[in-house]
């Protein structure tokens, strides 16, 4: 299969996009960040753009992956529509998070996003396999955010 770079540009674009927007949203109440108290294994404030960039790009190329993988359309459907609502909750946890300062609110948003990422990597899995593994450090990252998510609640 002949990779068609306009498609796939886009295919990456898309996430990265969303995630710029939920920064670019946010970063007036990303100070706070600093200042609440977090769980053990907290990693250091830069990483987290730095980690995300990649996982965007990852799931980017995923969903070129479906997208145009040689396999039935409703099926392609179904995952991409599942892909596409978990963006949206992706990207509505940074607001309800770093925005509203609603702890308890995100780490329940964050565990739908997880269940919705899970489903779309089985979906993925089952279309192109490569797709799938490309999820996986998505699912482990926002895991990762789940912990540290629900720590930040309890110690705040």
């Amino acid at each position: 299969m002949k990779t068609d770079w306009k498609k796939l540009a886009l295919a990456v674009a898309i996430p990265l996009a969303v995630g710029g927007l939920s920064a670019l949203l946010t970063m007036d109440n990303m100070v706070m960040f600093d200042a609440v108290k977090k769980p053990p294994l907290a990693p250091p404030k830069w990483l987290f753009p730095a980690a995300w960039t990649v996982l965007y790009v990852l799931m980017g190329i995923a969903s070129y992956s479906v997208f145009t993988a040689d396999a039935p359309s409703g099926k392609k459907r179904a995952s991409l529509i599942v892909y596409a609502i978990s963006l949206a909750f992706n990207f509505l946890w940074s607001i309800i998070f770093f925005n509203l300062d609603n702890y308890l609110l995100a780490f329940v948003w964050l565990c739908t996003l997880w269940l919705l990422i899970v489903i779309a990597t089985v979906q993925f899995f089952g279309i192109r396999r490569t797709a799938g593994w490309l999820m996986l450090p998505y699912i482990l990252w926002v895991s990762f955010a789940g912990y540290l998510n629900y720590g930040i609640y309890l110690l705040n």
